[in-house]
């Protein structure tokens, strides 16, 4: 559609060109005049397609699966379900719609409608839009790596947290890491745990020992007044593990029944062995304190007090001599500097210099907090902190148990917990938001010392010294983070714990071959990111790595052991993912092959176009443990696929799980399902046939782009904690055009990644979409 402006502007050149121009001149130029061609619409590119070839199926309460495609009459509607739309767009350009036996629109028709539909739902590329991130929650993996890199102790308190909700196929998506009371409490119990195991504090409280918290032998009571009653030869004990060792200090307050040429005597017993004895000369009425310092070593220590001369002669008038204790106090030895752990010195690197403990508590708690919040703290939030340390120093606790408090203060914030970034004008993200996105896209964790030095000098925004760090850390040994994290999940490898095969079909399978599957798959997508191969190695490696057991199980001579190598799949029906054990397995029940299941995964993981949920009461093929041939099976399938809410679908599906079917349910090669010859053949919904697992493997790298698109949107997603959407689309292009480019390399993908607006942007207050 022509602007008026602009068309106003060239009827008044027209007409002052007749007038100044003479009729030959006037001739002259009319073969340069150009017209614009005429830019599609909604009513000339969409509607008519919609109205001649969808309505027919998508109207009325019947529409398959809900989408009912009246009530669109112009692009404003269009935009106001621009998900919808994008789905739409994507089934269109695959030729998955309309279906086959339906009439279709020509090709030219179809392109003209994607056109204007991925300029419409796109919007003009120079004007992006970041998208809005949501503040994220540590998830589970991140706490632990973060705690292990802040503190030094890789505690794995996070495993006894709540499990981590998933949302488009990822759990660090902000969307959905809410903090539920019980999640919140499990923070507080592990920040209290890491700052006591962190920060090592002499406590000028005695440890207190009472009739209450002592334990007796034979010829020992406790007393109407709450006392312990030694009245013969035994012993009152306690069970302690000491966490340092030094000189303890004893104070025990007692007394006698005095009796006898001599005053009762008590000792002290460590681990049974006495090593101070008392002449307790005190009586009942005026107890005595009874001081001791005693050498003890860290660790696990029984100490005791004991009668040790017991007296009693008949009367008149009887004499009987007994030992009274009401307390034992035991002071820990003063904390030295040689006995101090390297996570302390860490953290507590200075003491204080005369009565001036502010200043030292000061330096201490922020270089502690910049580290932990991934940024300078404020001076509120550094203030709110030595409020604390105040209240611990005025209660007369030593410096270390202030330090000790402020740090679980610090791991208990929510600047520590969520990943916060600014709400301001600035569309760029700062070096530390910056940092922070790309240390857990990468690493699973928090900056190193290199990444927080180039925040702060602001080199990390431009894009050679951050094309740089991503080289640098995908080098380093926390890039298995990637592997743990993002492998596991693109490829729902966590699920393969779930998998349990039929023991009475499968008596091959157990769980030394189910971690073997797993470590298959890790280490193939750990040596791709490692040597930077191209990402098509996910379709079509003829490698892999394999110990003995799995070798024996994939039918590959010549390994043998526990040992992983890489071997060669040349000569071989195997190549890439979708032929390894752990994707077969995952991808099937727990009797038998699922084609559906196989299909789908290779639409949602490796295509990145899941189909819609199924239509409600669906019928589903039977699991009872009784083995189906693979004829019937393909027979119960076509059946199924006769249903019009389920052709769509399972047409797209079907072809690509039975040319897997050649893999058992455990990933073992078969030629036969029972007495039955397996058929892998298929045909797309392009019309393409193909057999077996290499051919489509073949198609699917002839048509890597789509792949490629596909691992970016995943990877991009991964890496912002949100959902792509229809706004990200020109971003998610660049990013596969970059990959394709520089040879698939996975540093490519990474570097277009952590590159683009998305990943170094966020939406402004006030801005687009808000």
């Amino acid at each position: 559609m022509i602007e008026p402006k602009i068309l106003a502007f060239a009827c008044a050149g027209a007409f002052l060109g007749a007038v100044v121009l003479s009729p030959t001149a006037f001739q002259a130029a009319k073969p340069k005049k150009q017209v614009a061609p005429s830019q599609p619409s909604y009513a000339s590119a969409v509607a008519p397609i919609v109205n001649k070839y969808c309505i027919t199926c998508h109207s009325g309460d019947r529409a398959p699966l809900g989408i009912v495609l009246t009530g669109y009459p112009d692009a404003a509607s269009v935009l106001k379900n621009r998900e919808l739309w994008s789905r739409i767009t994507k089934n269109v350009a695959s030729g998955h719609m309309p279906p086959n036996e339906m009439p279709s629109p020509s090709k030219a028709q179809r392109e003209a409608m994607v056109k204007w539909l991925d300029l419409t739902l796109t919007g003009d590329c120079k004007l992006i839009d970041p998208g809005h991130v949501t503040m994220r929650r540590l998830n589970r993996r991140e706490y632990d790596n973060t705690i292990r890199d802040l503190i030094g102790l890789d505690l794995k308190l996070a495993e006894d947290f709540p499990s981590d909700d998933v949302g488009y196929g990822f759990d660090n998506i902000g969307d959905v890491l809410s903090i539920s009371p019980l999640l919140m409490e499990k923070f507080l119990k592990a920040a209290e745990e890491i700052a006591n195991k962190a920060v090592q504090v002499t406590d000028s409280r005695p440890m207190h020992f009472d009739s209450e918290s002592l334990k007796v032998t034979q010829g020992v009571s406790i007393s109407e007044q709450s006392q312990v009653f030694f009245f013969s030869d035994g012993q009152a004990y306690t069970d302690q593990y000491l966490t340092m060792g030094g000189d303890y200090r004893f104070k025990i307050e007692a007394c006698g029944q005095q009796a006898g040429p001599e005053p009762a005597k008590m000792a002290i017993l460590i681990d049974n062995k006495p090593v101070q004895t008392f002449d307790v000369k005190a009586v009942e009425k005026h107890p005595e304190i009874y001081e001791a310092t005693l050498q003890l070593d860290p660790g696990k220590h029984r100490i005791a007090l004991a009668f040790t001369n017991d007296y009693y002669r008949p009367g008149p008038p009887a004499q009987d001599r007994n030992l009274i204790v009401r307390s034992m106090d035991i002071y820990k030895p003063a904390l030295k500097a040689s006995a101090m752990s390297d996570i302390h010195k860490r953290i507590v690197f200075e003491t204080p210099v005369g009565g001036d403990w502010q200043s030292s508590a000061k330096r201490i708690l922020v270089k502690f907090a910049k580290r932990a919040f991934r940024r300078p703290p404020t001076a509120d939030e550094t203030s709110r902190l030595m409020k604390i340390a105040e209240y611990v120093h005025k209660d007369g606790q030593p410096f270390e148990k202030s330090i000790q408090l402020c740090v679980q203060a610090v791991l208990s914030s929510p600047q520590f917990l969520f990943r916060v970034e600014k709400s301001d004008s600035s569309q760029n993200l700062d070096g530390y938001e910056l940092a922070s996105r790309l240390s857990y896209f990468l690493w699973g964790s928090m900056p190193d010392d290199e990444l927080f030095q180039l925040a702060a000098s602001g080199d990390l925004q431009k894009p050679a010294v951050l094309k740089a760090q991503v080289r640098r850390m995908l080098k380093d040994p926390k890039s298995a983070s990637l592997g743990d994290n993002f492998a596991e999940e693109w490829l729902n490898l966590r699920k393969l714990a779930l998998i349990n095969p039929d023991p009475a079909q499968f008596p091959d399978f157990d769980e030394k071959l189910r971690a073997a599957m797993m470590k298959e798959t890790k280490m193939f997508f750990d040596g791709i990111v490692g040597n930077d191969r191209s990402i098509i190695d996910f379709l079509n490696a003829k490698y892999t790595y394999i110990n003995g057991q799995l070798a024996k199980h994939y039918g590959i001579p010549g390994v043998d052991g526990d040992e992983f190598r890489k071997v060669s799949l040349v000569g071989t029906p195997r190549c890439g993912v979708l032929t390894q054990g752990s994707v077969l397995t995952l991808t099937s029940n727990p009797t038998r092959t699922s084609p559906v299941k196989r299909g789908k995964w290779v639409l949602e993981q490796i295509l990145n176009t899941p189909p819609p949920p199924p239509p409600p009461n669906v019928g589903v093929l039977p699991d009872d443990g009784k083995q189906m041939a693979a004829a019937t099976l393909r027979q119960k399938m076509e059946q199924h696929r006769k249903d019009p809410s389920c052709a769509s679908c399972h047409k797209k599906m079907d072809p690509l799980g039975f040319s897997l079917e050649n893999f058992d349910a455990t990933g073992a090669w078969r030629s036969k399902d029972g007495d039955v010859p397996i058929d892998s053949s298929g045909v797309l919904p392009d019309g393409t046939k193909f057999q077996g697992a290499p051919e489509l493997t073949a198609i699917l790298v002839k048509k890597k782009a789509d792949f490629v698109r596909s691992m970016s949107e995943k990877l991009l997603t991964y890496a912002l904690g949100r959902g792509v959407e229809s706004s990200d689309k020109c971003s998610v292009d660049q990013i596969a055009s970059v990959c394709e480019a520089n040879g698939y390399r996975f540093s490519a993908l990474v570097d277009a990644v952590v590159t683009s607006d998305p990943f170094r942007k966020k939406r402004v207050i006030g801005g687009k979409g808000k």
